[in-house]
């Protein structure tokens, strides 16, 4: 049986377009991990947190080791998953903060990628993602998408590939637009996962 990790981000909670679509495309699904980083928040990279993802667990005070542990957690997390549905709403142009938190605490040299002559190796493979991103205006296939860039890059360093997006879009354009984009975007979800 498929597993599947679920990595919400929107600020919204239920009223999330994107957590809504997610919902309704894994209604009735088992083996669901579902993680929600705006509920449950992933701590922000600074110096502290660098520190813990660099150091050696027997170093570390106490504070530090709950950061490793943490780190270590999502990364095992996302190993045992065969697919990922990433929730990306976009908010001024780019991923929520609580989206990019997860991403810097699990991109760790030596565990998720490494570095090789032929430049930096993704260590987590053959997993299938599929990212759900929702917008109030129309910025597909335009330079205003810089998410699909950053996704694509970031999944990619740490070996992820295999991405296809679902875009619910002019989700703030009026009714008629927004229910058309919703009803594409689920159909789409729903025949991928």
């Amino acid at each position: 049986m498929t597993s599947t990790l679920v990595l919400k981000s929107s600020i919204l909670g239920e009223y999330s377009q994107s957590n809504q679509l997610i919902d309704a495309a894994l209604e009735g699904k088992h083996n669901i991990i579902e993680r929600d980083l705006a509920a449950n928040p992933i701590p922000v990279l600074d110096a502290k947190v660098a520190t813990a993802l660099r150091g050696s667990a027997d170093d570390l005070s106490p504070e530090l080791l709950e950061i490793l542990e943490l780190s270590n957690s999502l990364i095992e997390e996302l190993k045992a998953a065969d697919q990922i549905v990433l929730a990306a709403p976009m908010y001024n142009f780019m991923i929520p903060t609580q989206l990019k938190n997860w991403f810097d605490i699990i991109a760790r040299a030596g565990v998720t990628f490494t570095y090789t002559e032929q430049g930096p190796k993704g260590l987590i493979e053959n997993k299938k993602v599929v990212v759900v991103t929702t917008r109030g205006g129309m910025h597909k296939d335009s330079d205003r998408d810089s998410i699909k860039g950053y996704l694509t890059t970031m999944l990619g360093f740490i070996g992820l590939t295999d991405v296809e997006f679902v875009y619910a879009e002019a989700l703030a354009m009026g009714d008629e637009p927004a229910q058309s984009s919703r009803e594409q975007a689920l159909a789409q979800l729903t025949a991928l996962i």
